[in-house]
C-alpha cells in the first residue's frame, strides 16, 4: 500500500478513536465502527496489522459507525494524504443511501467535513464527533419548509412576553395601549425588522445556510436576533443557539435582553457563569475571546453543539484567528454587522492603508456568509432609519486648530532643534503621533473649551448634554477629564464637585459598570438641576473604546472625537453612538410634567471632529458649522519622555574588572531548579494580588497586563522581568505578559511550545480560509511553518528572492514547488494578517 495510504489511515484510525468510537468490543461496549459490508475488526487482526487496517481481505474502503442500537449512523470515506476527500462526495452519498445512514465523514488524515444529508453541504471539522455528540445532533430533524412558513407578524416577540397581551383592557383600549406597552415592556417589530426575518425564512427555504444583517447602529439588531433565535428554535431548525460577541459588556447586555424578550419559551445563559450546565440552555452568549482562550472551543464544545452561530458585529467577532471559533460549528449562521461595505472607500494606492485593510475585510466578512455579491441578505441603513424616522443624522462640527491642522498636512508639524554642538535638528509629527510622541497641553484646552461652548444643552434641565469624548489614550483619557472638571467647576461653580466629567477606561476599576451606570442615568447620582428628571450628574464620559461597539445610550447629544480615527468600522461605530432618537419624557418622574413633555424628542446630536476624521472617510455629511476657534496658547510644546536611566544609591567604584573563571553547562529543557523556583515565586507573587485576580475574572486582559508590567516587573527584591520568566518557565519561544497570568490564575494548564502554537495556528488557517487543495495539506503546512518561524524565509518570499530557496537549508525550492501556486502568496498575506509573529521570533 501506498505511504500516503497508510499514513492517512492511521491518523482516522487515531482520530475515531481519540473521539471515543471503538474497533473492537471491550469494557466500554460493544464495537462500533465496521467495515464494508459490515465486517467488524476482530482483535486478531488490530494484533497482525496494527493501525494499518487497509491490509484486511478485500481491502475494504469505507468505515461504518454505528449508533447504539448497531444501526448505520456515520458513512466515513477516508482518502490518502494527496487526495482531496471532497472527491469522495457523490460515492459516500450513494453508499450513505444504501446503508440509510444521515451523516458523512470525508478525510485524508488531514482534513475532514462532516455532512448531515439532511441539511446542506459538508462542513470542515478540525476532530470528529463523539458517538453521544452525534446521538444528540441525530435527533436534530432540520425543516426549511417549517421554517419558511411560519408566519412573522408585529407581535412576534410580544406573544413570547405576553401570550394574552391582545386581551388586556390596556391594549384594546386605543388611548391606554402606549401606556401599557411601556409598562409591560413590550417590544413590537418593525416593518424593516420583520423584512429581516422574511429574508432569512426565504434563503433558508432556497438551501442557504449562512446569512448577513447589515443593519445601522440602532436599528435593533439585538430584537432582530432574538425574533431570529425564536424562530429557529420554535420550528426545531435549532435546538441550542450560540450568541457571540466580542466584548464582555456586550455578552451581558445580550444575554439580559434575550431574557427580558423570550424567558417565557426559552432559557438563555452566558458561557462563563454556566460552565457546567450550558447544554440546559436554550442559548448561550459568550465572548469570542472565552472560546479562543486556551483553544476552548475544541476542548469544550462538539462541532455539532449547537444549529445556529450568530457573529455580532460579525468583521470584528470573526475577524483573524476568532473565525475558527465562529467556522468550528456546524449549522446555520448569521453575521450581523454595522459597517456597510460600500462605505469602506478604496484606499488611493497606499500600501497598507487602513481603509484597504478594512475594506477586505469587509468583503472577506460577505463571502464568508455567502454573499458573494457584495448584497447581504437584508440591508438596513442610516439613512434608511433617517429616511422612516427612526435614526438622526449627526450635526458635525469640523473644529480644527492651528496646531491639528499642521500635524494633518502634507508636511507635518515640524519642529526644528539644534544640538550641543550647534548642529540643526529636524523632525517631523503627523496626526498619528498626537499624544504618542506629541504633546501640546494648550491643543487640549482648545478642544474642550470649544466642546463645552459649542455642544448641545439638555432640553429639560438646560444643563450640558449626556456626551461622549473619544480620547487617544489612557494617559490622554485622564488629560481631558481633568481638564473638562476644572472648566466646568468654572462655568457652574458648585454643581458638579469634579463628578462633571469621568473617564471610562480599562484601567479605571469598575470601568464597565460606569458604562451601565451612565446609561441608566446614575453616574456621580443623579443631577441636581431638577429633582423630578431622572439624568446622571455626570455629563461627560471620556473613553478610548469602551463605549463604542453596541453601547446603547440614546440620550447623548454630543459626542466629540479629540483623536485621529484610521479604522473604518471604528469610525462608524463611534458616531453611531448618537444615532438614536429618543424621548426625554421617560425620564420625567412627575406624571404632570411627563405628560407635558411628551412631545420633547431629541431630534440632532453634535458631532465634534477635531481631526478633519469625516473628510478622510469622505462622508457625506453637511459640514454645518465651522467653528471660529480660540486662539492656542503661547505655552511652549512639553516633551513628556521620562529619563530611562535608572538612580542607584550607594558607592561607585572605578576598579577595573576582568573574568577570572569560566565554566560551561548546557541547560535541559527544564531548566535550573533555581529558575523553576523563580517561576513559582512569581506565579505565587500575582496570585496574592486581589485587585488582578478580579481582572483575571472579568477577563480584562489590558488592565491585568498593565497592572503586573507596573506593579510587579522591575520591583527590588526579584526583578520579574518577561525575559527571566521566559528562560525558567523552559519553554522555545517567546511569551507574553498576558500568557503568564492566565498560566499563574489557572486559565491554561501549560506553557505551549512553539511546535504546538504552530498547530494551533495552522488548524484556524484551515477553518478560515478552507482550502480547496486538501491534497497538499502537508507541503502547505511546512511552507506555513517555515513562513512563520524563519526570518530568512520570510525575507526571500517577501522580497521575492525564491531562487535563494535553491541554497536554503530549512526550506527549499522542491518545497515550494509542491505548494499550490494561489497559497504561495495567500499563506503569507494570512499570516501577516493574522498571526501575531512575535511568540514565534528568535
Amino acid at each position: 500500500m501506498k505511504a500516503k495510504e497508510a499514513s492517512a489511515r492511521i491518523k482516522i484510525n487515531r482520530l475515531l478513536e481519540a473521539s471515543g468510537w471503538r474497533f473492537f468490543d471491550d469494557e466500554h461496549g460493544p464495537a462500533n465502527v465496521v467495515l464494508e459490508p459490515n465486517t467488524k475488526i476482530t482483535q486478531t487482526e488490530v494484533d497482525a496489522f496494527g493501525d494499518d487496517f487497509e491490509t484486511v481481505k478485500d481491502g475494504y474502503i469505507d468505515f461504518l459507525l454505528l449508533d447504539r442500537d448497531g444501526r448505520p449512523l456515520i458513512v466515513l470515506e477516508a482518502k490518502s494524504e494527496d487526495k482531496n476527500p471532497l472527491a469522495a462526495k457523490e460515492q459516500a452519498r450513494r453508499y450513505a443511501r444504501e446503508q440509510d445512514a444521515r451523516f458523512v465523514i470525508l478525510s485524508n488524515g488531514n482534513v475532514h467535513y462532516l455532512w448531515d444529508l439532511k441539511q446542506g453541504n459538508p462542513s470542515l471539522i478540525t476532530k470528529f464527533p463523539s458517538p453521544d455528540d452525534i446521538k444528540e445532533h441525530h435527533a436534530f430533524q432540520p425543516d426549511a419548509a417549517r421554517l419558511a412558513n411560519e408566519v412573522v407578524e408585529t407581535d412576534y416577540i410580544a406573544l413570547t412576553q405576553m401570550p394574552a397581551y391582545a386581551n388586556e383592557a390596556g391594549w384594546r383600549n386605543q388611548a391606554e395601549r402606549p401606556t401599557f406597552v411601556e409598562r409591560n415592556r413590550l417590544r413590537l417589530l418593525r416593518d424593516y425588522q420583520k423584512r429581516a426575518l422574511q429574508s432569512v425564512q426565504r434563503a433558508a427555504k432556497a438551501g442557504a445556510v449562512r446569512f448577513l444583517f447589515e443593519m445601522a447602529t440602532g436599528t435593533g439588531k439585538t430584537l432582530t436576533s432574538a425574533a431570529l433565535i425564536k424562530l429557529f428554535l420554535k420550528t426545531g431548525n435549532a435546538r441550542r443557539v450560540l450568541f457571540l460577541v466580542d466584548r464582555i459588556e456586550l455578552e451581558i447586555q445580550a444575554d439580559k435582553a434575550f431574557k427580558a424578550l423570550l424567558k417565557n419559551d426559552f432559557t438563555s445563559v452566558i458561557y462563563k457563569a454556566q460552565k457546567d450546565d450550558w447544554r440546559k440552555a436554550d442559548i448561550v452568549v459568550t465572548t469570542v475571546q472565552s472560546l479562543l482562550f486556551n483553544d476552548k472551543f475544541r476542548r469544550a464544545f462538539a462541532p455539532t453543539d449547537f444549529d445556529l452561530v450568530i457573529s455580532d458585529e460579525a468583521h470584528r467577532s470573526i475577524g483573524g484567528n476568532a473565525r475558527a471559533v465562529f467556522e468550528y460549528f456546524v449549522g446555520y449562521k448569521l453575521g450581523l454587522t454595522a459597517t456597510p461595505k460600500d462605505y469602506l472607500k478604496q484606499s488611493k494606492g497606499v500600501t497598507r492603508d487602513p481603509r484597504d485593510t478594512e475594506r477586505r475585510m469587509m468583503l472577506d466578512t460577505y463571502r464568508i456568509f455567502g454573499c458573494e455579491s457584495g448584497e447581504p441578505t437584508f440591508r438596513y441603513s442610516l439613512l434608511d432609519g433617517v429616511r422612516d424616522g427612526f435614526l438622526i443624522n449627526p450635526y458635525v462640527v469640523d473644529a480644527r486648530t492651528e496646531i491639528t491642522t499642521q500635524l494633518l498636512s502634507d508636511e507635518g508639524f515640524i519642529v526644528e532643534t539644534t544640538d550641543e554642538n550647534g548642529v540643526e535638528l529636524k523632525e517631523t509629527f503627523g496626526g498619528r503621533d498626537f499624544e504618542k510622541k506629541f504633546f501640546a497641553e494648550a491643543t487640549n484646552e482648545v478642544f474642550c473649551r470649544t466642546f463645552l461652548d459649542h455642544g448641545l444643552r439638555d432640553p429639560v434641565t438646560g444643563e450640558f448634554g449626556k456626551s461622549i469624548v473619544f480620547a487617544v489614550s489612557q494617559n490622554h483619557a485622564a488629560k481631558l477629564t481633568q481638564m473638562l472638571n476644572v472648566m466646568a467647576a468654572v462655568m457652574w461653580p458648585g454643581c458638579y464637585q469634579s463628578d462633571f466629567a469621568t473617564q471610562v477606561t480599562s484601567e479605571v476599576v469598575n470601568a464597565q459598570n460606569m458604562t451601565v451606570q451612565f446609561a441608566n442615568n446614575n453616574l456621580g447620582g443623579r443631577s441636581s438641576f431638577d429633582e423630578s428628571y431622572a439624568t446622571s450628574k455626570t455629563r461627560v464620559c471620556v473613553t478610548v473604546g469602551m463605549m463604542t461597539t453596541g453601547y446603547d445610550c440614546p440620550d447623548i447629544l454630543n459626542l466629540a472625537m479629540m483623536r485621529p480615527i484610521f479604522s473604518p468600522s471604528e469610525f462608524v461605530q463611534m458616531k453611531g453612538r448618537g444615532t438614536r432618537k429618543h424621548r426625554f419624557a421617560d425620564e420625567m418622574r412627575d406624571p404632570a410634567r411627563k405628560a407635558e413633555l411628551a412631545s420633547l424628542e431629541k431630534t440632532q446630536f453634535r458631532l465634534f471632529d477635531f481631526f478633519a476624521n469625516c473628510e478622510f472617510f469622505e462622508e457625506r455629511f453637511n459640514y454645518d458649522e465651522e467653528l471660529r476657534l480660540p486662539k492656542p496658547s503661547t505655552q511652549p510644546l512639553v516633551s513628556q519622555v521620562e529619563s530611562p536611566g535608572r538612580v542607584f544609591d550607594g558607592f561607585e567604584t572605578a576598579q577595573p574588572d576582568a573574568i577570572a573563571v569560566q565554566k560551561e553547562q548546557q541547560i535541559g529543557a527544564e531548566g535550573m531548579r533555581v529558575d523553576r523556583e523563580f517561576f513559582q515565586k512569581f506565579e505565587s507573587t500575582i496570585r496574592q494580588d486581589a485587585a488582578l485576580a478580579e481582572l483575571v475574572e472579568q477577563q480584562n486582559w489590558d488592565a491585568a497586563v498593565r497592572r503586573v508590567v507596573e506593579n510587579v516587573f522591575d520591583k527590588p527584591n526579584e526583578y520579574f522581568s518577561l525575559d527571566k520568566l521566559r528562560r525558567a518557565s523552559g519553554v522555545d519561544r517567546r511569551l507574553n505578559v498576558r500568557e503568564l497570568i492566565e498560566k499563574a490564575f489557572g486559565q491554561i494548564p501549560k506553557l505551549k511550545t512553539k511546535a504546538e502554537l504552530i498547530d494551533d495556528e495552522f488548524q484556524k488557517f484551515l477553518l478560515d480560509q478552507k482550502p480547496e487543495q486538501a491534497d497538499r495539506i502537508a507541503p502547505m503546512r511546512y511552507f506555513f511553518a517555515a513562513y512563520l518561524t524563519d526570518p530568512n524565509v520570510r525575507r526571500i518570499i517577501d522580497d521575492g528572492r525564491i531562487a535563494d530557496l535553491n541554497v536554503n537549508p530549512v526550506f527549499s525550492m522542491t518545497d515550494l514547488k509542491a505548494v499550490p501556486k494561489e497559497w504561495v502568496r495567500g499563506i503569507p498575506e494570512y499570516v501577516k494578517d493574522y498571526v501575531p509573529l512575535n511568540p514565534f521570533l528568535p
